[in-house]
Formats: C-alpha cells, structure tokens, sequence
C-alpha cells in the first residue's frame, strides 16, 4: 500500500472543528417545454427539489463523508428554513448540537432552478451582517477545541466570523496547540493573523494581493506576500486546471490537477480545506496532506451541485493513476452512481450488463456490443475474485479483478466499470438505476436479476443473441488440450 493510501486510512481518526457560515443550498431540477404566455420566459416544470448542506455546513458534510469526526459551530436564524438546515445536518450525520439560534436574522438559502444541464435563475435570501451572539459562539469554540486536532474557519462572508470572533478563535486554537486552517473571504487576510494556512483560489489570490497569481513563479510571490505581511504560516492555493500550490516562507510545491472531468466547481474549495484539515490533524504532513486535497479536489469538480467526497473514492482515486489511462474507466459503486446520474441529467441512457468476463472472447465482445448498440454510455458490472470463486469453483478466475478490470476498461464499448464482491449484481444495479439492462439470450427477462426493479420505473431490459460454442469454460478446456 502507497503512503497516500496508508494516509486515507487514517482521516477516520480525524477530529476537526468547523466554525463558518452555514447555509441551505436548495437545487431544483426540471424541464422546459414552453415559454410563458405571460413574459418571454420559460416556464419550468419542477421534477425535484434537492437541498443539500451549503457553505461551512459542506465543509462539514465532507469532514463526515471522510469518516472524520466534525464539532459544527454556526449560527442560523429562528426562522423556517433554520429548522430545515438543523433537519438535514442530523440527517447528514453532522452534530448540530453547537448551532447558536440568532433572533431576527435570516437563514441563508440559495436556491439554484436547473433544467437539463442549464442553470437558468439562482435566488438567495439571507442577512448579510455581523452576529450578534458572537460571545455565545466563542464560548462554544471553548468548549470543544480540547477534543479536537484541528480547526476550520469557513469564511463565506455573511457576518458569523466577525473580526473580534475570529482573533479570538485563532488566539485560543494556537493556546492549545491546535492547527487553524481558513478558506477566506475578502481582500485583507490581516483579520487571519497568526493562523497556519490560508487557501485562497487564484482569483482570490491576486484579489487580496493585489499581484498576478498566472505562472507558477507569480503565485509563489503572491503567497509569500500574504505571508510576510499577514502573519500567516503557509498558503495552499488552488489553481483552476493548474492545480495546487503549496507555499511557505522557505520552499513550494506545485500539484498538477487532477481532474479528469469537471462538471461543476461550486463547493470544491470546502472540500479542499476540509481534506486538508483532516490529514493535518492526524499528523499528515502539509504536502501530503495538500496531495489528497487536490486528489478529492478533482474528484468533487466531477459531480454535480455542491458534493462530497469519501475515503473510499480517494482510494479509488489512487488506482485510477495507478492503472492509468483505459483504467481510469474503473470506479468504485457510489462513484458510478454519480457518474451515471450526470449521465442522465444530460439527457443520456445509462445501459448496463454484468458478468464475470476472466478471459475475454468473441462470445463477450458481440454481448458488450449489442449491449452498446443499446444505449448511450454502458456500465459493466464486473464480479470480483472471491466472487467469481463462489459461483465457478476454487479454479477461477484465471485472471485477477484487477487483470479483468483492466482488459474490458480498454473496450471502446465500455464507458465504466464497476467491482462488485455479491453473488449478484442486484445491489449495484438499485444504485445505479439504468435505463437499460442488457443479458444474454439464455436468460428469460423474468430471470435476469434486477429487471423487475429496473421496469418498475420505466426502463428496458433487453436479452442479446449469444455467440454459439463461445465460453471461457471451453476455452480454458482448449487450453488444457
């Protein structure tokens, strides 16, 4: 196992605390058919509405997605959609047991109308000004920094980390020997004195120096200035399609992105500082700790909405660069999940097979083919070693997961590939809701698994012709001669 891997195992003993701005992000997904007879608009015809954790309260939702222990510290207003954030922390798994109530302040909720793939209006309502319970908030800090290993200001700008709460909170985390990393706001990173890192994107960046951050030297100098005359420890910047930079007083280090396709970069920041924080505060050293960052970072951009990433893709992460291009088609069940979903939101059918596939012939190549010919992208559920055990005998797999994994993500045909360790692929199946369902003709739709579920909203199944005299069985016995 790598040192990155070895690290990734480690965030579930993380501890973080989060203070910042928390607000309710709500996505409401439809389609538009027609414009309005009223106004020349369009007129949305509302499917779902999604709400999701937004600003700090993402920051925490990642710190949980990585199996990290998060003390949530925030404010919200006595007001409806207050209630509905502290709902839906309980129901991500974030304590809301620190959130002070403010009297007469307005939640933050953004609301974002999509149709299709196309953002067509975000609304937000909020109250934008410094809290009044800041002394309640401190005394919450107080309270938890001993359980922790390090901590997160989430600075989004709508008036919970007021100037005086904010020297406080650095002043008490550096008392008890705690790391403090901010995702800033603004343009004068003074009000952050005395923290360890800062991480700004590049825009920030130049914003808050007033210097060009483009080349790698130029953010280098950039960062420096912060330090210098912020009294900050490190910068870790984010660069868009460059990457990362890591910069101290005495050394840098550039990370080149990691990205394979980025589909919506709201919230990749939370997920960078809440990444970072973790590994910082089981003793990950800031390098390795920005590498998982920018590797979850590339991860996050790949989703759709503001999203999280788990251990379990950071892994999965890790062997995508391993097995490199063809094999970069390998993803772990949830990670496909979501793949298929912005599949789907853009207006593509989502076909799946599955089988066991140890030693690829002409019998495999016609099933992927038609299986294909009936879709618009094709997800193949790969059984794995002990798997295949079960169902085929202590002889087989000829060839490993990973051999086989490796050898079908290489097809043009196959656009995702799924390891799945039950005898059936049923589990896989309910999470990624194809919209096609392909086997082999030896079957009858009523015994292919998962065909009731995939029907029962409206999708096919379709059984391909089979290639006669073509199985991995007669071939080994071939082979044996």
């Amino acid at each position: 196992m790598s040192d990155l891997a070895r690290h990734i195992d480690t965030l579930s003993r993380a501890n973080v605390l989060c203070l910042g701005d928390v607000m309710l992000d709500r996505f409401v997904y439809g389609s538009v058919d027609r414009v309005s007879p009223e106004a020349p608009i369009p007129v949305l015809r509302v499917d779902r509405d999604v709400p999701k954790l937004g600003g700090a309260g993402n920051v925490a939702a990642n710190l949980v997605a990585l199996e990290a222990d998060c003390r949530f510290v925030s404010v919200v207003g006595r007001d409806g959609i207050g209630s509905d954030l502290l709902a839906l922390l309980r129901r991500e798994g974030v304590s809301d047991g620190a959130i002070v109530m403010e009297e007469g302040r307005q939640t933050t909720v953004k609301t974002r109308f999509i149709a299709g793939q196309q953002q067509l209006l975000r609304t937000d309502i909020e109250t934008v000004v410094p809290i009044t319970v800041a002394d309640r908030v401190l005394e919450r800090v107080r309270d938890l920094l001993p359980e922790v290993g390090g901590v997160i200001l989430s600075d989004y700008g709508k008036g919970v980390l007021t100037d005086e709460l904010v020297v406080a909170v650095i002043a008490a985390a550096r008392e008890t020997g705690r790391t403090v990393v901010v995702d800033p706001k603004g343009r004068d990173y003074r009000r952050y004195r005395g923290a360890d890192i800062v991480t700004p994107n590049r825009k920030e960046l130049m914003e808050a120096t007033g210097l060009p951050a483009r080349t790698d030297e130029e953010v280098i100098a950039a960062a420096r200035h912060l330090i210098a005359t912020c009294g900050i420890g490190a910068v870790v910047a984010t660069r868009s399609e460059q990457g990362m930079s890591v910069v101290t007083a005495e050394d840098a280090v550039h990370l080149p992105a990691e990205a394979r396709e980025v589909f919506d970069v709201s919230g990749a920041g939370d997920t960078v500082v809440a990444t970072l924080t973790a590994a910082l505060s089981v003793g990950i050293d800031l390098v390795d700790s920005a590498r998982l960052a920018n590797l979850a970072a590339g991860i996050v951009v790949g989703k759709v909405g503001t999203a999280v990433v788990r251990s379990a893709e950071l892994l999965s992460g890790l062997h995508e660069q391993q097995w490199r291009h063809g094999e970069e088609k390998v993803l772990t069940r949830d990670a496909a999940a979501e793949r298929a979903e912005r599949w789907r939101l853009r207006g593509k059918r989502v076909g799946f097979t599955n089988g066991c596939f140890d030693l690829l012939h002409p019998g495999h190549i016609s099933l992927l083919k038609q299986a294909r010919a009936a879709c618009d992208v094709l997800v193949v559920g790969l059984n794995s070693d002990a798997s295949v055990k079960r169902l085929k005998g202590d002889s087989r797999p000829v060839q490993n997961e990973t051999a086989r994994a490796t050898v079908l993500a290489s097809l043009g045909c196959v656009d995702l590939v799924v390891i799945f360790g039950e005898d059936t692929p049923e589990t896989l199946i309910h999470a990624l809701r194809p919209d096609v369902l392909v086997k082999g003709a030896d079957y009858t739709i009523a015994t292919v698994v998962g065909a009731d579920f995939v029907q029962s909203y409206g999708g096919k199944v379709v059984l391909a012709e089979l290639v006669q005299g073509q199985s991995t069985t007669n071939t080994i016995k071939r082979m044996k001669g």
